[in-house]
């Protein structure tokens, strides 16, 4: 098995962040430095941040994912620096288990906690162009040339371009439903900003073919 394989598997980190752990130096087999895309044998220990794994240990693992109705006011983080935390509205048992993506704290809605890394894979890299939808509300009305923009040419952010399918919600062109098939930190308030709006509220109610539905705001339930 790969190394970025086994470790995503091993501590439910996304393959890329074990791509960068081990191009960091903070991976070893062995007692060895490990190099990008070693592959892992039954009798191999592998280290990493003082735990050791093995083969054996990934197959004893069973894996676990949750969804959290994320209200606002909670940060995506073990250490909320004096803020809350969304550890704070799990038990115990789910303490370990780590964000798939993001939802910066003044933003609510569908977060995905595992310890699988193969999921975490699936839904994160770029080319699995899965979908994203949020519920948007606005300070003011969008000018229908500004919804022109953003969902037929795309804005220009520092980060690149940033294109929305936007979507009605009610008629005052306040609230919009967002479909999204990427998820750059802050692309959507930045993308609005951009054009001078603020966004007030901000949803999360799909990510690929997980739907928050009727989960209430801040309970949990397992996958």
């Amino acid at each position: 098995m790969r190394i970025n394989k086994f470790l995503a598997q091993a501590t439910g980190m996304s393959r890329r962040a074990a791509d960068d752990a081990v191009t960091a130096g903070t991976v070893a087999i062995n007692d060895q430095p490990v190099q990008p895309g070693q592959g892992v044998i039954d009798t191999d220990v592998v280290a990493f941040r003082g735990k050791q794994y093995t083969l054996a240990d990934i197959a004893a693992i069973t894996p676990v994912t949750v969804m959290l109705n994320k209200p606002t006011s909670y940060v995506v983080s073990r250490n909320g620096q004096g803020s809350m935390t969304v550890y704070d509205l799990l038990p115990a048992y789910y303490q370990q288990l780590k964000p798939i993506g993001r939802l910066d704290k003044e933003s609510s809605g569908l977060l995905l906690l595992t310890n699988d890394g193969e999921l975490a894979h699936e839904l994160t890299h770029p080319s699995r162009h899965k979908i994203k939808r949020y519920e948007v509300t606005l300070n003011k009305p969008l000018q229908p040339l500004h919804r022109q923009m953003i969902s037929e040419f795309g804005l220009q952010l520092e980060d690149g371009l940033s294109k929305l399918l936007l979507d009605r919600i009610e008629q005052d062109d306040l609230h919009w439903l967002i479909t999204m098939h990427e998820g750059r930190n802050r692309q959507i308030r930045r993308t609005f900003e951009s054009l001078g709006y603020a966004v007030t509220r901000l949803h999360r109610t799909q990510f690929g073919d997980y739907l928050l539905n009727d989960l209430p705001l801040g309970e949990h339930h397992k996958l």
